[in-house]
């Protein structure tokens, strides 16, 4: 169930027995990919590290997702039709080129990519992806870039906002794509939905 404002999310549980423990994001969405390219339920993840284990309050901590302080959360999760095919994120879509030059869109799932707070309102159970698209000078991405450390780049006149469980992007030309930190070719329009409680995660 989507989370709802004052409403607690997640649970005390440990990872269950045919839990998957994964150290980033990349390799998260590499079990769901298997997973759902195999047409078989997608395993709980233990996450160990991440952006997604970041936005959550996650350690790090082995030992902790087996635990009785480990905590469980039903998680959203981002698809892209890219090229005709359907591929599948947990954390952050982000369709740019070298620097951020250009046009350029990232859609987050999580509050963080990297050391950037590009989603200071993403949440990762409430039913909608937080998507920024734009286009800036050089001297306005070297200040949006220090001030998304912090989450406080937004808003901006050169940037546009919007929370929204499906979303399409349009580029004048291929731009680019990595989902969750990894390449996955390059695309002129992206269509983007989101899965609500698709997952489950421990962290």
């Amino acid at each position: 169930m989507t989370i709802g404002k004052g409403t607690p999310y997640g649970r005390l549980a440990p990872l269950a027995a045919d839990g998957v423990v994964v150290a980033s994001d990349a390799e998260a969405a590499a079990v769901v990919t298997e997973a759902r390219r195999a047409g078989r339920p997608v395993p709980p993840l233990g996450l160990l590290g991440g952006d997604l284990c970041r936005t959550l309050g996650g350690l790090g901590d082995r030992e902790r997702l087996h635990g009785p302080d480990a905590t469980t959360f039903p998680v959203d999760l981002g698809c892209v039709l890219l090229d005709g095919r359907l591929h599948w994120f947990v954390a952050h879509l982000a369709a740019h080129r070298r620097a951020w030059q250009g046009r350029f869109a990232v859609a987050m799932n999580a509050e963080w990519l990297g050391e950037l707070d590009l989603g200071p309102r993403a949440h990762p159970g409430d039913g909608l992806l937080d998507v920024t698209e734009g286009s800036l000078g050089l001297r306005e991405r070297l200040a949006a870039r220090r001030r998304a450390r912090t989450g406080t780049h937004l808003p901006h006149p050169g940037l546009r906002t919007r929370r929204s469980a499906a979303v399409s992007l349009s580029f004048p030309d291929a731009v680019p794509v990595h989902l969750d930190g990894v390449a996955v070719g390059s695309a002129r329009e992206l269509v983007l939905h989101l899965e609500p409680d698709a997952l489950t995660v421990v962290v």
